[in-house]
């Protein structure tokens, strides 16, 4: 499909712009001519949210790319309303664009957008999978390692080694991030911190 095709296209410019040494790193030797599965869309509440968001100067062509395909990706949570309740799964959702589950076939890294919606905590949780973050828009705080919540700027890159807890927060801006999966099971579900699984 054309939408998530070009969504695809930016995501790969997007990263191919950072002159970043750790997403290169990351990045390396990934093949990006994927195959194309057809999967479903399934729409969350939180992507309504979309419409509302101030974005990050240096990402217009990414996010509008997003928002154009938001209504034909398949969008997913990982926890149910017994994890952190029913408002946290009207304001939480990410797609998958790539990976073992996504919108194309990748063994080896995945990578999407998380989105949260405004007045959120997305709390400690953990994965064996290493991983980057991107804020594509701004005010979000971010935690690590049980650490206090610190204001992180879109753009920044936030990385998550193996298993390290961390944690997100939005006041009154919604977030968009995009992220990337690798080195661990791409399809893990990710363990909340002090809870067995």
């Amino acid at each position: 499909m054309k939408q998530i095709a070009d969504l695809l296209a930016c995501f790969q410019a997007h990263l191919s712009s950072r002159n970043d040494d750790l997403v290169a790193r990351f990045t390396a030797g990934f093949e990006w001519d994927m195959a194309e599965r057809k999967l479903e869309p399934h729409i969350l509440p939180v992507v309504e949210y979309l419409k509302d968001i101030a974005p990050y100067a240096g990402t217009p062509e990414l996010l509008s790319a997003l928002a154009a395909a938001a209504k034909v990706l398949r969008w997913g949570q990982t926890y149910g309303a017994g994890d952190f309740g029913e408002d946290f799964l009207q304001r939480y959702g990410w797609v998958e664009l790539f990976g073992t589950r996504g919108h194309f076939a990748s063994e080896d890294m995945a990578g999407g957008f998380l989105l949260l919606g405004p007045d959120i905590v997305y709390p400690d949780h953990h994965h064996v999978a290493l991983e980057i973050y991107i804020p594509l828009t701004e005010g979000s705080l971010w935690s690590k390692d049980g650490g206090a919540f610190q204001p992180r700027a879109a753009g920044e890159i936030i990385h998550h080694p193996s298993d390290i807890r961390h944690a997100m927060q939005t006041r009154t801006e919604t977030l968009v991030a995009l992220y990337l999966w690798r080195g661990g099971p791409l399809a893990q579900k990710s363990r909340i911190s002090g809870r067995d699984q």
